[in-house]
């Protein structure tokens, strides 16, 4: 079988579109030899919880699953009854790009709260959480916060255990959508359990298609008095993987040595290098911290449409012009180059 070869030149629309990291395939392709028991009886799965709770604590459980949209809503649904609402940033991916499966699947209300970095506070919480007891709302049941944000912005592990306070205090979960945990980590210089298990964080959505998975994401239970019924939930909602072994050897690969760490690493320095030439540029504006792997900018609409005919990226904001660059941990110093260079023949066009 043949194939078109691909263009040679990375694009920076998303980290989902990168390629699969070698020592993961070459870990697809080990744990490929004879038979295993299914739906996660495997050996390989077994090893998956015993790393998973060196990164997380004893306490830790793991799910894994096929995509983030399922952690998400499964996580969501394990922590709520049919009733409840779950507070989030109004810029939460399960909010804008999962297509309503919360609501949908899950039955959930999303009381989307504005934030400006992408991030939620206490007082944003307190202010939010509201009408317990009412019988005409939803009542909330979980939080959810995003590491790192949407925005590309990362919390620190004191900003997530204050979240959390405010939320235990007033009887709610605390759900962290982790679809770019290791950038956060990787940015922090603090392990993922600093601003997870550390900071009361309930359960953790684990992400690694964007950090060179070719599939697969983990639900991570912390507190296992936060849920119920997680493992019939995941099976209703079509996440268990029968032939999880597969799934599983991609995630103990990422997360045995510091495959996780190098790749997040690597993806924001490149974030960073982007950042700093287009801030060189007149006519383009950075507009928000770049602290993980992502670089959110104002640039002329015509230089922006000329430029995506060359490179990918997406438009964030029609009405201001803002557009997203992200960086994937198989972007080059020579990608990124090649594109400031670009952007900057496109403004002078």
């Amino acid at each position: 079988m043949t194939f078109a070869i691909p263009d040679p030149r990375r694009g920076f629309a998303s980290d989902n579109q990168a390629s699969v990291h070698p020592e993961i395939l070459a870990a697809l392709a080990a744990v490929n030899e004879g038979h295993q028991p299914a739906y996660g009886d495997d050996a390989v799965t077994a090893r998956l919880r015993e790393v998973v709770r060196g990164h997380f604590g004893a306490a830790a459980e793991v799910f894994p699953v096929f995509n983030g949209t399922g952690a998400n809503v499964v996580s969501l649904q394990a922590m709520s009854k049919p009733w409840s609402a779950v507070v989030c940033p109004e810029s939460a991916h399960i909010n804008t790009d999962e297509c309503g499966a919360s609501e949908k699947i899950a039955g959930l209300k999303l009381i989307t709260v504005p934030a400006p970095d992408g991030k939620l506070t206490p007082e944003l919480v307190e202010r939010y959480a509201a009408g317990f007891g009412n019988i005409q709302r939803r009542q909330p049941s979980a939080v959810s916060i995003t590491q790192s944000t949407e925005l590309g912005t990362v919390y620190t592990p004191e900003e997530v255990a204050a979240v959390a306070a405010a939320a235990h205090e007033r009887g709610l979960g605390v759900h962290m959508d982790g679809a770019r945990i290791a950038n956060a980590a990787a940015a922090l210089g603090v392990p993922m359990r600093a601003f997870t298990t550390d900071a009361s964080v309930d359960v953790l959505s684990f992400g690694g298609t964007k950090n060179g998975l070719l599939l697969g994401e983990a639900i991570v239970v912390l507190n296992p008095d936060a849920v119920e019924g997680l493992a019939f939930l995941r099976k209703s909602s079509m996440q268990l993987a029968s032939k999880m072994r597969y799934v599983s050897a991609q995630l103990v690969a990422l997360l045995e040595g510091d495959l996780w760490l190098r790749n997040a690493a690597h993806a924001n320095a490149m974030a960073r290098r982007l950042a700093d030439a287009a801030r060189a540029l007149p006519g383009v504006r950075v507009t928000q911290d770049v602290q993980a792997n992502t670089v959110f900018a104002i640039v002329p609409k015509d230089a922006a449409e000329r430029l995506r005919k060359r490179f990918a990226f997406y438009t964030w904001d029609e009405r201001t012009g803002e557009v997203r660059w992200v960086c994937s941990f198989d972007t080059t110093e020579g990608d990124v180059d090649a594109f400031a260079a670009a952007l900057a023949e496109e403004l002078d066009g």
